[in-house]
């Protein structure tokens, strides 16, 4: 009976590894971090005469959008390159100072990268994040072993919502799109995982269960979550 059990588990075991992957965005996603992001936007915008920024244009137009992006679209060309680049990087220096004495994952991720990694699951990060952002959380939260594969804002051409940077996470994981899911709070990432034919779990720290819909799963965070429930999704 007992190498029955065991077969039966090993079984199950390789059934949900090879049914899908999963890719993960960082901010709003692994950390509950967006306020902080648009508190240091707001600072940029004040400190240099830009208006004043609203919560509701934040999240409609600049979450989940490479930080460049904005930067370009707001502060336009006069600047020249070096000078976007500083621009750039003052405003994440706003933003560490802000949120360090809250940096934490969202309740129950830790956990759940566990349950995946333990289930042989294959994990990307994919992220609009620079690579200074990524390790200013990585270094405090030590998951960054749980990840195959992460893709930043410097391996793609294009962001969000266009799919460009959840297919090449695919790619690195040597998995079809179709299999793979997307873990997701911003409405570009939702557009960009829809885009690339993905699954797609919404996670509710920028935006309502409602603006979430076109998401296959909503959650308010990882204790929500199982890996049978993801596998499910491709049943």
């Amino acid at each position: 009976m007992g190498f029955n059990l065991i077969g039966t588990i090993n079984i199950q075991t390789l059934e949900i590894t090879n049914t899908f992957a999963a890719i993960f965005d960082m901010d709003g996603t692994l950390i509950d971090n967006t306020p902080y992001h648009f508190k240091s936007w707001q600072a940029l915008f004040k400190k240099y005469g830009k208006g004043y920024l609203a919560k509701e244009t934040y999240y409609k137009e600049i979450s989940g959008v490479p930080v460049m992006e904005t930067i370009k679209r707001v502060f336009g060309n006069d600047h020249g390159e070096a000078g976007l680049k500083a621009l750039m990087n003052e405003k994440e220096e706003f933003y560490r100072q802000l949120y360090a004495p809250y940096l934490a994952p969202v309740n129950g991720l830790e956990n759940f990268l566990t349950e995946l990694k333990g289930s042989g699951i294959k994990m990307a990060m994919a992220t609009s994040a620079t690579v200074a952002d990524i390790n200013f959380i990585l270094n405090k939260i030590p998951i960054r072993d749980d990840f195959d594969v992460i893709v930043n804002s410097t391996m793609v051409s294009k962001p969000k919502p266009h799919p460009q940077i959840f297919l090449k996470a695919a790619e690195k994981l040597h998995m079809p799109p179709e299999k793979c899911v997307v873990f997701e709070d911003s409405l570009a990432g939702i557009k960009a995982a829809n885009n690339a034919g993905m699954k797609v779990i919404g996670i509710t720290t920028g935006h309502t269960a409602a603006e979430l819909q076109p998401a296959n799963m909503i959650i308010n965070d990882y204790t929500e979550l199982s890996v049978h429930k993801l596998a499910a999704l491709f049943s």
